[in-house]
């Protein structure tokens, strides 16, 4: 039995900015309960993986350093829970809504409501 590998592999970064406009546009928005992160799902993009995008914006936080910050920890909450993704084949955009910065255990469970919510979703369209 193989260990599971906690990666963040460059497949798995959603940088086009053609998928980028196609997920802003087609994509359906979901926040998350305690409003720390709102997410834009697009599925059928064709790749076989999740992939993800994650947004600080500068309109909450001003210095680079807070924005870093919390990208590296939404990243890290991000590549530690993805193995609980059920379906495959979405485009995802994390955007950070919190004014405030918050520890990584709570973005730890944001993200993991986070997937449970898209596995939900999932599953009812199955």
């Amino acid at each position: 039995m193989e260990p599971v590998r906690h990666t963040f592999p460059k497949e798995e970064r959603l940088c086009s900015r053609n998928d980028i406009s196609r997920l802003l546009a087609k994509g359906r928005f979901f926040e998350v309960q305690g409003g720390v992160l709102r997410f834009c799902r697009l599925s059928g993009t064709g790749s076989g993986l999740n992939r993800v995008m994650v947004s600080v914006p500068k309109k909450i936080f001003k210095r680079a350093v807070s924005r870093n910050r919390m990208k590296r920890r939404i990243r890290e909450a991000w590549r530690l829970r993805k193995n609980e993704m059920t379906s495959l084949d979405h485009d995802i955009l994390i955007i950070y809504i919190c004014k405030r910065q918050v520890e990584f255990s709570e973005i730890f469970d944001s993200v993991g409501r986070m997937i449970s919510k898209l596995n939900e979703d999932g599953s009812q369209k199955s």
